[in-house]
């Protein structure tokens, strides 16, 4: 599946999602991507940034694993205020589907 890029508020974003059957709140349960990284890949990502603080900047990844069909989402932030191997995760997801997408 292509990553599409949405630019509309995070509640939006999740609200569509969830309707997808992105399901899993992989901020809580982001263990499970933790331990098998290279299953998973971002489907959907939805940027929303606020019109004069960037503060206001929000991202709504929809992550699916490949081997065994589980969808969820995860919220983040700034990226660069996660910390550690979680933020490398989601950097290693976005590159590599960026990547995939180029093809």
């Amino acid at each position: 599946m292509e990553t599409k890029h949405h630019y509309e508020t995070a509640d939006v974003a999740l609200t569509k999602l969830q309707e997808m059957g992105y399901t899993i709140d992989f901020n809580i349960a982001f263990e499970e991507i933790f331990s098998q990284a290279e299953n998973y890949q971002i489907d959907y990502l939805y940027r929303y940034e606020g019109p004069s603080n960037p503060d206001d900047e929000s991202t709504v990844y929809g992550i699916s694993n490949q081997s065994n069909g589980k969808k969820g989402v995860f919220v983040a932030g700034n990226l660069s205020l996660i910390e550690g191997k979680k933020r490398d995760i989601l950097l290693n997801l976005e590159m590599k589907h960026k990547n995939r997408d180029k093809r």
